[in-house]
């Protein structure tokens, strides 16, 4: 989009032409009327040395200050000839602060008012006292109308630089905050590495911790029963108590390495390890998310679900996979039996470290007869 300065700049390029072109179109309607036929030679030679003056200011070859005052002398000498080429002198109130310093633009805008009110006053008869007057009524009328238009192009000029400070300012706040947030992903990730080292021992203490409440004590049953295996229904026992702990081993070394993400999407995986259990909704539009993320609510899923069927013993369970603009949210809820105070086997403690590892939050809320309901939160952290 093109600004207001742009506009002034194409027209400091090109507006002198035109009202070089516009001053001579007007000064032909009197040319012979005003001129003698020498001035009329001398007014074609001005006017074809202020044309070149324009073309070699516009290739850069003539500086702004020598621009402005050659430009000047030669307004000068054609409104003497001719009182329409004040139109183009007029060009020294527009572009006088713009060649010149600030007390040099004094003196050029009083230099193009004095050519303004001669020109405008050069009708009348020449020497005469009402010529005299008017000249210095109309020097004081130009000379009050370039302080307004002064005044008022300051005053532009000010809201434009105070514009130009404030877009600086948002664009110094937005490359801070761009910075931020690059810094903010990288600290994430960095945080995500840690927190998988770290969990690499706790996790091992879990899966130690679980294979013995579920595998040795399985096995020490076993023994038990093998030793009265005189009856055959002990022997049927120990059996299917064997098969119980293999199962329990299995879930426990595959919640430890979920390879479920291997080939599948998280809501892939969860709709596998769902199956005909449960329901599953995904919202929101799925990303790939930070493979730590992804592993930690595939587990709180097989966690939740392995309690809602072997524990609550729930008929309906429902998952929902939430993707949001800055955090990714798993409910899992059942109708199960619910319970008052969880128990220590129920895998709850575990669900929310692992929640709590990848700077997650875990919420449980049940009651007996009415059902569990676990919600996981995790930041949305992209794969990258």
């Amino acid at each position: 989009m093109e600004t207001t300065r742009d506009q002034w700049e194409r027209f400091h390029r090109w507006g002198p032409f035109g009202l070089l072109f516009l001053a001579t179109l007007l000064a032909l309607f009197i040319w012979e009327l005003v001129m003698s036929p020498l001035e009329q030679r001398v007014a074609v030679l001005l006017v074809l040395t202020a044309l070149a003056l324009q073309v070699l200011h516009l290739t850069g070859k003539v500086p702004g200050p020598a621009y402005f005052w050659t430009r000047t002398a030669l307004a000068f000498a054609l409104s003497w000839l001719n009182p329409f080429y004040c139109v183009y002198a007029a060009l020294g109130y527009l572009d006088a602060p713009r060649y010149l310093t600030r007390r040099q633009a004094l003196a050029g805008l009083f230099v193009t008012v004095v050519i303004m009110s001669g020109a405008q006053s050069s009708g009348l008869s020449p020497s005469s006292p009402v010529q005299v007057a008017a000249f210095g009524c109309l020097l004081v009328f130009n000379s009050v109308l370039v302080l307004i238009i002064g005044g008022l192009a300051e005053r532009e000029a000010k809201q434009a630089r105070a514009q130009e400070e404030t877009i600086a300012e948002l664009e110094r706040t937005n490359a801070r905050l761009e910075q931020a947030l690059a810094e903010n992903a990288g600290l994430q990730a960095r945080l995500l590495a840690q927190a998988r080292e770290a969990g690499v021992s706790a996790e091992r203490r879990r899966l130690a911790a679980e294979i013995h409440d579920t595998l040795a004590q399985g096995l020490t049953g076993i023994i038990t029963q093998l030793q009265a295996a005189d009856d055959s229904e002990h022997v049927r026992r120990a059996t299917a108590l064997a098969r119980e702990s293999l199962r329990e081993a299995r879930r426990s070394v595959q919640d430890l390495a979920p390879t479920h993400l291997e080939h599948d999407t998280l809501p892939a995986a969860l709709e596998k390890i769902a199956g005909g259990r449960a329901h599953l909704t995904v919202t929101g539009a799925v990303e790939p998310l930070h493979g730590e993320l992804e592993a930690t609510l595939l587990r709180i899923a097989q966690e939740a679900l392995a309690n809602a069927t072997r524990h609550a013993h729930a008929h309906r369970i429902g998952v929902t996979l939430s993707y949001m603009d800055d955090e990714v949210t798993l409910d899992i809820r059942d109708d199960g039996r619910g319970f008052t105070r969880p128990s220590s086997g129920f895998g709850l403690t575990a669900m929310r470290e692992r929640a709590e590892r990848v700077a997650g939050t875990l919420e449980i809320e049940s009651e007996p007869g009415g059902g569990t309901a676990v919600s996981a939160r995790v930041p949305l952290i992209r794969h990258g």
